[in-house]
């Protein structure tokens, strides 16, 4: 099938999701294989397997599968020719008892899956391989008593090991090296056993230095004592390795001898891995089996779009009988998309084998390709812009289509001036629609809703739109055209009817009048506050901008004075900022003006009165509080009373 349309469907996303329900790699291999059929009893076949596996996880969640993990890479082993270890062949056991576990398991399931419950007969028990292993493996380990000859040499090992250790341990308790000795421990080396002696005493121990101490200060010296009975332990312990070796050797040859049989095995328990994991997914989605035609007939039922799940609103979708084409209008946001890509993805499931989230009585087609044109289709390789990037899609999708395909267009005819877009938005439908394609198109021109009505094998279908709550339902009205919300809405939000219809009249060449009433539907509180906000923004600001406008003819109608008296508020011109007399005038014809704790001197004629001192302080007030500083307040005070030696007063001059 046509893998743009998988990936624009998302029907990759639906793989994914079943993989994860799969244990075996070999079982999420299949899953990444898995694509629509178009034989019919293959797809009934596929889908009485996930039907079967689901009755089953409903009466027994624990479906025995647990040791399939690691089994291809040992039967791949085995075909290079390589001995297994003593885990692998410990997983080999692990895989036969779990094989006659599901054998039995499934056995007693013939009443519900009388199909799957048979693919149980075709596992191998085995027991005598089983049992050859076990006699020799334990705890992934080879066991002591695996031949008369390992079990020998292991007792000696055991004996030489103890005579070395109680000769060390000797060694480390003497009197006579205590003071050579830097760890009162015993360690390995390479296989041998070695002491800890300081660097400086080396030479006074008889033996080899195998290692040293990063700084030096610390050797490990294997003691003459015990190097002939090391030597004895390494060669019994290379006589270990290779008796270890010949059993391997030996129980990897048996495993050869049922490769077959372990295939075959793995087949049947990566199918029914495979088949579960159908079968979980359905359950995740609330998935169903539905009926399968070649009539070119979709009939879903109370459907949702799987990856929305639980979230998503019910579909009732049909096609293919009355009609072939549908039609779709509606608002943005108003689930257009979502319906095909529904209708899409559950054909391309169902045609996989597997189940959907519909009603059981729902039914789909079978169709050889679906052809889909979805999105914006921009990419930076092909330079083509949103139209020409459809254009080019749809003129494939045309060459491909015929009675046995479905074609799914988004925004047929979007992205172009609407007059030509709405002429060839038509024309590739009846295109196609000759071709007998059954189609499914969305789009907003009135004008293709108009075609739709008037011509046999189009219907028209519509998103449901609530004009109380200005919200979309997300519901598909099939046989009926999406009316343009734009004016309800506008009416609906406050605007007045004349103005509504002076629009209808504009856009349709005809009058209409918009006499609706919502007055028991109060709009949702969501608009209300907006609008509110807005106007309560708007009235603060306007007032804002009244008191600042009074402000300023305040300031204009302020006379300039010849002369300035201190205390005086005045405003400077320059600075657009007010401050007070602090200085009376100079022979210059400068005045003294503070302004935020700042003195400057300042033209008379750059300045104008903004509110007279009088006005401002009481008679008789001190103005050296508003002028001086706390400091320099205090130091006048002191200095009118007796003179001080070396008191200044500073004065800031700008």
């Amino acid at each position: 099938m046509n893998k743009k349309a998988m990936e624009l469907l998302e029907f990759n996303r639906i793989i994914e999701d079943l993989s994860h329900f799969a244990i075996s790699e070999k079982g999420k291999e299949m899953i990444q294989k898995l694509e629509p059929s178009v034989d019919l009893s293959t797809i009934n076949h596929w889908l009485n397997e996930t039907t079967e596996a689901k009755e089953i996880i409903k009466k027994s969640s624990s479906i025995p599968l647990h040791h399939l993990k690691g089994i291809d890479g040992i039967l791949q082993k085995l075909d290079k020719g390589g001995n297994l270890n003593p885990g692998e062949l410990s997983n080999i056991v692990g895989f036969l008892k779990n094989g006659k576990k599901l054998k039995i398991f499934m056995k007693d399931k013939e009443f519900i899956a009388p199909t799957i419950s048979t693919y149980a007969y075709s596992i191998y028990d085995l027991n005598e391989l089983s049992e050859e292993i076990e006699k020799a493996i334990r705890y992934d380990q080879i066991d002591d008593n695996a031949t008369q000859k390992l079990s020998k040499i292991r007792k000696n090992i055991t004996k030489i090991d103890e005579k070395i250790k109680e000769k060390l341990h000797h060694f480390l308790s003497s009197s006579t090296y205590k003071d050579f000795i830097q760890e009162n421990i015993v360690s390995i080396r390479d296989g041998h056993y070695v002491i800890p002696i300081k660097n400086a005493y080396k030479n006074n121990i008889e033996g080899n230095v195998l290692d040293r101490s990063s700084s030096g200060s610390t050797v490990y010296v294997e003691p003459k004592a015990v190097k002939k009975l090391q030597e004895e332990l390494n060669e019994l312990r290379a006589n270990e390795e290779e008796e270890v070796y010949q059993i391997l050797t030996y129980l990897t040859g048996i495993v050869v001898g049922y490769r077959h049989a372990l295939s075959i095995n793995m087949e049947t328990m990566v199918h029914y891995d495979f088949i579960f994991a159908k079968a979980k997914y359905s359950q995740l989605i609330d998935g169903n089996q539905v009926k399968v035609n070649t009539k070119k007939i979709i009939k879903l039922y109370n459907a949702k779009h799987p990856l929305i799940g639980k979230l998503a609103v019910p579909l009732d979708f049909y096609i293919g009988e009355q009609f072939k084409t549908l039609v779709i209008t509606g608002p943005n946001t108003g689930g257009k998309t979502v319906t095909l890509k529904t209708v899409g993805l559950l054909t391309m499931m169902a045609q996989s084998g597997l189940h959907v989230p519909a009603g059981q009585e729902s039914s789909v087609s079978i169709y050889t390709d679906i052809l889909v044109d979805i999105g914006d289709g921009q990419s930076i390789e092909q330079s083509l812009s949103t139209f020409s990037s459809h254009i080019s899609n749809i003129i494939s999708i045309i060459e491909l289509a015929s009675k046995d395909t479905l074609v799914i267009l988004d925004e047929l005819g979007a992205g172009t001036d609407p007059s030509e877009g709405t002429g060839l938005a038509i024309s590739i439908l009846e295109q196609i629609h000759q071709q007998e394609a059954t189609t499914i198109a969305t789009t907003h021109f009135s004008e293709i809703k108009h075609f739709a009505t008037d011509h046999q094998g189009f219907e028209n279908a519509s998103m449901e739109f609530d004009i109380y709550s200005l919200k979309p339902t997300y519901k598909l009205n099939i046989g009926r055209s999406g009316e343009s919300n734009a004016f309800l809405i506008a009416l609906r939000l406050g605007m007045k009817a004349q103005i509504v219809e002076r629009a209808h009249e504009i856009t349709y060449k005809e009058f209409k009048t918009y006499d609706y009433h919502f007055t028991n539907n109060p709009i949702d509180n969501t608009y209300k506050e907006t609008t509110s906000k807005i106007k309560e923004e708007h009235v603060t600001k306007a007032i804002e901008t009244e008191k600042k406008d009074k402000v300023r003819n305040e300031l204009k109608k302020s006379k300039q004075r010849d002369t300035y008296q201190l205390g005086d508020s005045v405003l400077i011109k320059s600075l657009n900022s007010v401050g007070i007399v602090c200085e009376l005038e100079d022979n210059r014809g400068e005045i003294g003006v503070m302004v935020k704790k700042k003195k400057l001197k300042i033209n008379k004629k750059r300045v104008s009165l903004f509110i007279e001192g009088k006005e401002l302080y009481p008679e008789d007030y001190d103005l050296d509080i508003v002028f001086e500083s706390k400091e320099n307040r205090k130091k006048s005070n002191l200095l009118k009373r007796k003179h001080v030696e070396g008191m200044v007063i500073f004065k800031e001059l700008d």
